[in-house]
């Protein structure tokens, strides 16, 4: 569909990744004139968003993405996780969150990025009130009376656009968000992820995830298909490079010292990948007919599996509050007008304070040193283990069922 360049949308999603991907879907059958920009194509090897990392995905998520429709186009690539196992290596007290205890049949679903990549795109492929600009990004924006002016570069040019709204979801690292003047703070962690797929010698395919707090830094170890995992082991920056350039039956050694051999013995590794870990949050996430959703909004740390479930939420809260205004108003409705933008500001700040606090939290409170704090940790993870409420409400924060939900999140339709 070509598009001129006094063509208006209502709303332009800068970032087409699986937020900003997410929420082109969900505003496709609203009748909103919706324009999704990209920088790098989705089945490219280049593409940040969609790469060999493992999702969890929520409860939550996992009702959010069914009423979008993008369930059935995963289905056959998920896998359940029945429970969380919570400890610290060498140390006494552990946790565990379990499916059957919340009276349900599993808290979450494991995917591949690059496998929900594939089935979000595919979906946009068939939208024909989504129009895409790919490979494009968004050079500059100003504003323009009712509208944001955007000026799109492509191939070598440059067009203006102009749109109601302009959502920004491009990532933690977001160029977006500064050209729109809004600052971030950004605290490294000092850790890189590793990553890789870790096989687990004559087992057959489990539903436990675990998360093992080390000295060195924690480590999950996801479930998946045919004995298959996902390992996930964050080192300090200094110590990654040589964690990378280990040997397949070094790291498989290092692995199992810091978990031990709840599994069994781990036999094979795949491909390695290394991300620098950072908590990049945004002072504010709405500007004059701007708004910043998914990492652009929250880049958080991996620990709690927390990112792109907080930025769905985001999507499925935008897209409630402009369904709910064309339904009222279709001709009359502005996409940007500045109560709507402040009510989502007003929905969402909870729930995102609430995440980034918890996730935070945790890696600093397993990185204190010392046995005394090492103490105080096992004894708090036992008392957690054995106090029901504070499991249910903890399992329904970590699965997106807490607060404030959206319709999609109570399995109601958008």
């Amino acid at each position: 569909m070509s598009v001129t360049a006094s063509c208006d949308f209502d709303v332009l999603i800068a970032g087409g990744g699986l937020v900003g991907g997410s929420l082109a879907i969900a505003l496709a059958a609203t009748g909103c004139r919706v324009g999704l920009v990209e920088a790098v194509p989705h089945d490219s090897e280049a593409q940040p968003s969609f790469d060999d990392r493992t999702i969890a995905l929520s409860r939550g998520s996992c009702r959010i993405l069914d009423g979008l429709g993008i369930w059935s186009q995963i289905a056959d690539t998920v896998w359940p996780i029945e429970q969380i196992h919570i400890s610290e290596q060498n140390r006494f007290g552990s946790a565990v969150i379990d499916a059957r205890e919340q009276q349900i049949a599993e808290l979450g679903f494991v995917i591949k990025s690059r496998d929900l990549g594939k089935a979000i795109w595919k979906i946009i492929g068939d939208c024909s009130s989504v129009t895409t600009f790919c490979p494009a990004r968004v050079a500059g924006t100003d504003i323009s009376d009712d509208r944001r002016l955007v000026t799109l570069a492509e191939a070598g040019a440059e067009r203006e656009l102009s749109t109601r709204l302009l959502v920004v979801a491009d990532g933690a690292r977001s160029q977006l968000r500064n050209e729109l003047g809004i600052d971030a703070s950004d605290r490294d962690y000092g850790q890189v992820a590793v990553v890789a797929n870790i096989q687990v010698d004559g087992r057959k395919a489990g539903h436990v995830a675990y998360e093992r707090f080390t000295p060195q830094g924690p480590l999950a170890i996801l479930p998946g298909r045919d004995g298959r995992y996902t390992l996930v082991l964050a080192r300090n920056s200094e110590t990654a490079p040589l964690v990378m350039a280990m040997s397949d039956d070094e790291l498989l050694g290092l692995v199992q010292d810091s978990f031990g051999f709840r599994l069994g013995r781990f036999s094979r590794l795949g491909k390695r990948h290394a991300y620098p870990l950072h908590l990049v949050t945004a002072d504010r996430i709405i500007k004059e007919r701007a708004v910043l959703i998914g990492n652009a909004a929250n880049g958080l740390h991996p620990v709690a599996a927390q990112g792109f479930n907080l930025g769905l939420r985001d999507v499925a809260s935008l897209a409630e509050l402009l369904a709910d205004g064309l339904r009222a108003d279709a001709a009359g409705f502005d996409c940007g007008a500045d109560d709507l933008l402040q009510n989502y500001a007003d929905w969402r700040s909870s729930d995102q304070r609430k995440v980034v606090g918890f996730t935070d939290g945790l890696i600093r409170l397993f990185g204190i040193p010392g046995a005394i704090a090492s103490r105080g940790r096992g004894l708090g993870l036992t008392a957690f283990d054995l106090a029901p409420a504070a499991k249910r409400e903890l399992a329904r924060q970590t699965m997106g069922l807490s607060g404030r939900l959206s319709r999609l999140a109570r399995g109601l339709p958008l």
